[in-house]
């Protein structure tokens, strides 16, 4: 549901709507950003969740590449080609394909949607499995009160940076600085380590997905960019480990039907994939093409299908074999097999 957000948002950004259409599209996707900070918070979950005792900091490393890799050059060729080829799109020059490629461009503001531009959201991720095994080595040693006060920290931290960037007062927008971004993931860390240890409190899953719903809409209301994180930041903090509670104790939930789940695995591949295939739309309507609601819901209909198709491609014919071949003779938990855009 987060990677249909910035679909969705892509979508509106693009212009495929006009007049009444893109004011609906604006409505309901202009906050879509906020979906990668769901995948930064959710990333931080699986991760801790996962973590396996005495492991090695090059072994978890590896098994990051291997999990996000594959997809991320095969995207990028993607991305090259089109700018080759294709009137519309730029060609980046050798030093940005090569930072993109290495995952380091979004520490550059003039270069962070270089080649595939979601990708940016990647250079935060690797960062993020960076600073990991020195992160879990205190966390592990953690009980519930550390693991809070980690929590309200780094929502605080959230917060802080929220206001210096509303305010200019940093030498560039934080919004896809991967620094700026590691709070989240240190939030989504923390909550992780409270339901491990069985001291998790928050509401359940439909009190929680309502917070964050109101907390999406909200964003309207504040400066846009990283700013926008504060709004949905508690909803997504208490969603993520309720509804992994709601799986612990069988209670109902929507998210673990077979047809999500399913999405669920390809949702990685779909968020890599998706805005080429949206920018390719715009190569042959034109750029913002502005159509009326029919012959737009029409495109965004084509566009979503060839996109969650690839996306398949991807999953079944690069991420899958390509991490298996990596990780041959290892062996791997399903936190390495992953759950979303990042992990």
């Amino acid at each position: 549901m987060a990677a249909l957000l910035v679909f969705g948002l892509h979508v509106r950004n693009l212009g495929y709507f006009g007049g009444t259409g893109q004011h609906i599209a604006t409505w309901g996707f202009g906050a879509g950003a906020t979906g990668v900070s769901f995948f930064f918070i959710l990333s931080g979950f699986v991760l801790m969740w996962s973590a396996r005792p005495g492991d090695r900091a090059p072994a978890f490393w590896w098994r990051r590449i291997a999990r996000i890799y594959p997809v991320h050059l095969a995207t990028a060729a993607v991305a090259l080609l089109m700018g080759l080829t294709l009137a519309r799109q730029t060609e980046p020059t050798p030093a940005q394909a090569l930072a993109n490629v290495l995952l380091l461009h979004s520490w550059w503001r003039p270069w962070w949607q270089t080649l595939d531009p979601v990708s940016w959201s990647l250079a935060c991720e690797a960062f993020f499995y960076a600073v990991f095994p020195l992160l879990a080595l205190p966390l592990r040693r953690m009980g519930a009160r550390g693991s809070a006060a980690l929590a309200g920290a780094s929502v605080l931290a959230v917060l802080v940076l929220a206001w210096a960037d509303a305010q200019h007062w940093l030498g560039q927008p934080l919004y896809s600085f991967p620094a700026a971004r590691l709070p989240e993931f240190v939030l989504g860390a923390a909550v992780a380590r409270m339901v491990l240890l069985g001291r998790w409190r928050g509401p359940g899953l439909e009190a929680s997905l309502a917070v964050a719903i109101i907390g999406y809409f909200l964003v309207p209301h504040v400066p846009g960019g990283y700013p926008a994180a504060t709004c949905t930041i508690m909803g997504f903090a208490l969603l993520i480990p309720a509804a992994a509670v709601a799986d612990l104790r069988g209670l109902p939930s929507l998210w673990r039907h077979r047809r999500l789940v399913r999405l669920g695995e390809l949702s990685f591949a779909f968020y890599m994939i998706h805005l080429l295939v949206l920018r390719m739309g715009t190569d042959l309507l034109g750029t913002s093409p502005h159509l009326g609601v029919l012959p737009a819901l029409t495109a965004t209909a084509v566009a979503f299908t060839v996109a969650l198709g690839l996306s398949w491609a991807l999953y079944e014919g690069v991420e899958c074999p390509a991490r298996r071949l990596l990780l041959r003779g290892t062996r791997f938990t399903a936190g390495d097999s992953g759950v979303g855009p990042a992990d």
